[in-house]
């Protein structure tokens, strides 16, 4: 069986089970694994029959039968400091550190045919993509598409950890469909690349300690490990839409006050604040709780829930407020795609189209800035997960983050450049709405720093529908970054930092555009209000008691009928 026909098998699974959690397959998983005689093992080939792996202390290769991990020969490197291997389908090429040089051998014959002078300064791994050689070079930040002939550079993509603090360490080197397998020891990690684009298709934790070598077998991943001196047989494939991790329980508190400081009254005052719910990076452990009791509660049109409090008569020098509490157990969620599984936009169901690809205040999908916008990034792309990412990606190479106050409509926020996490959601669902990519947004309280913090400055991203995977989170403002896996993070993967408080499409009657809660007012005589905003975390086993900055006193009415 081919690594195509088993994520066929794996988008089945999707299609019956599209929120399973943490399938029976986990990436980086080991199916098995053999101890080799190798002091320093480095660069990984496999021809066909065998696997070759580079031993850098002896300046070795060693043939390794692949039904028992046995070593059945070895060679003389061409050089000092044998790193990466790769098999062209002929010969054997090998990466030294210390000339800087690839080197082609007929490991049968014991015979060294070709040396290229590598451009590169630090060169580390070498592969093979079926039509040209690639290098990788950590300090440089760069996976180089060479001429076998002269070694010449004919195309470049960044390294997933490129532009990170520190330095990249990429030995390995595997190729598969669609897609190239890299080894980074830096951060311990296996990516798996788009062979056009360079971006994060995925990613998970290396086997062990150590990654070096890749090598693709036609169905399975094998890493070779340098400190273990081992050879594991790596799973890739996850049998569900999502894993999970990191979980932890938290206590949050989240509150909206109003001090009126006069002179007039506060005749009717409004505190609507959305009441969070179940979903994949999050479980909501009890009811929450609220003081005072809701008036009422209420569902807007995106189906969020709201809790309404209604104060009356709020005089000079008081003040109102609503409290809620919530203990959940966060979630680091990542959504395994598999892009050409992800479905078209011909695929998208009727009612998630009429009400996910209408237009909104903050939208004017009829402008021709968006218009235009959509025309670049998208062109005549179908496929609805390369869709979101060309849109993704063009946002992020025209914008850059800026906090400025107010809420712009999305063709002014791209046109200008710039915007807040919020202008960022507009402008991604304004354009996907544009393409027919059903898009909405999610807000949320975030834990800032340590689990036991205060934020007051809260959080807004993209949801974009995908066929076979359903909604699927999107940060357009979080991933606006050059380095490739910091872009990966945030497309597909929240960490265990939100608590989602509000799913939403458009402007709600009770929370407007805002999250996480909104107010409206009316008054008798002349007002001056502040409003205070904020969500306290603590981890669970913590009891929550408000300090004297969060007392209030509730104006006349507040309590009413329950749910």
């Amino acid at each position: 069986m081919n690594e195509r026909h088993v994520w066929l098998l794996g988008a089945l699974a999707l299609m019956l089970f599209p929120l399973a959690a943490a399938g029976q397959l986990l990436p980086g998983s080991v199916d098995e694994t053999y101890e080799l005689p190798l002091a320093a093992p480095t660069g990984l080939a496999w021809d066909g029959t065998f696997f070759w792996a580079a031993d850098r202390f002896t300046a070795t290769i060693a043939r390794i039968h692949p039904e028992s991990g046995r070593v059945v020969e070895r060679l003389e490197a061409p050089g000092h400091e044998p790193m990466g291997l790769a098999w062209d389908g002929e010969r054997l090429w090998c990466v030294d550190a210390a000339d800087k040089t690839a080197y082609a051998l007929l490991p049968n014959e014991g015979l060294t045919v070709k040396a290229l002078e590598l451009e590169t300064p630090s060169p580390q791994g070498i592969g093979w993509d079926g039509e040209g050689l690639w290098i990788s070079d950590g300090r440089a930040g760069e996976l180089i598409r060479i001429d076998g002939q002269d070694g010449t550079t004919v195309r470049t993509l960044s390294l997933p950890t490129a532009r990170m603090k520190g330095r990249s360490e990429v030995i390995g080197i595997a190729f598969s469909e669609g897609r190239i397998w890299l080894s980074e020891r830096a951060h311990d990690t296996i990516f798996a690349v788009d062979r056009e684009s360079g971006e994060v298709l995925d990613y998970f934790d290396a086997p062990g300690p150590y990654p070096a070598g890749l090598a693709w077998d036609g169905d399975h991943l094998w890493c070779l490990d340098y400190e273990r001196r081992a050879l594991d047989k790596v799973n890739v494939l996850c049998g569900g839409a999502y894993t999970i991790d990191g979980a932890k329980k938290e206590h949050v508190v989240y509150q909206e006050r109003w001090r009126n400081y006069g002179p007039g009254t506060v005749k009717t005052l409004d505190i609507y604040l959305a009441v969070p719910g179940d979903l994949p990076n999050q479980k909501i452990l009890d009811p929450p709780r609220f003081e005072p009791h809701p008036t009422e509660f209420l569902l807007d049109p995106w189906g969020q829930n709201v809790a309404h409090f209604r104060f009356e008569d709020v005089g000079p020098g008081e003040e109102a407020g609503a409290v809620m509490e919530v203990d959940a157990e966060i979630r680091r969620v990542r959504w395994r795609i598999e892009p050409d599984l992800a479905g078209t936009l011909d695929e998208i169901p009727p009612e998630i189209a009429a009400q996910f690809l209408a237009d909104e205040t903050k939208l004017a999908l009829d402008s021709q800035v968006i218009r235009k916008a959509v025309r670049e990034a998208v062109g005549d792309e179908r496929n609805a997960y390369r869709v979101a990412l060309d849109i993704y990606r063009y946002i992020q190479d025209r914008m850059h983050y800026e906090l400025s106050g107010g809420w712009n409509v999305a063709p002014t926020v791209l046109e200008r450049g710039s915007g807040s996490c919020s202008e960022y959601t507009f402008v991604m669902i304004a354009m996907c709405r544009a393409a027919g990519l059903p898009a909405r947004y999610q807000g949320s309280v975030v834990i800032r720093g340590d689990d036991a913090s205060r934020d007051d400055v809260f959080h807004r991203w993209v949801e974009v529908f995908l066929p076979n995977y359903g909604w699927i989170p999107v940060d357009p403002s979080g991933g606006d970054s050059d380095t490739p896996w910091v872009r990966a993070r945030y497309f597909g993967e929240l960490n265990s930092r939100f608590l989602i408080t509000t799913v939403g499409g458009g402007a709600s009657p009770y929370l407007g555009w805002n999250y996480n809660s909104d107010a409206s007012w009316t008054a008798e005589g002349r007002v001056e209000l502040k409003t205070f905003r904020h969500g306290d975390w603590s981890p669970v086993d913590k009891t929550y008691e408000p300090g004297l900055e969060d007392a209030f006193v509730g104006g006349r009415g507040g309590t009413g009928i329950g749910p």
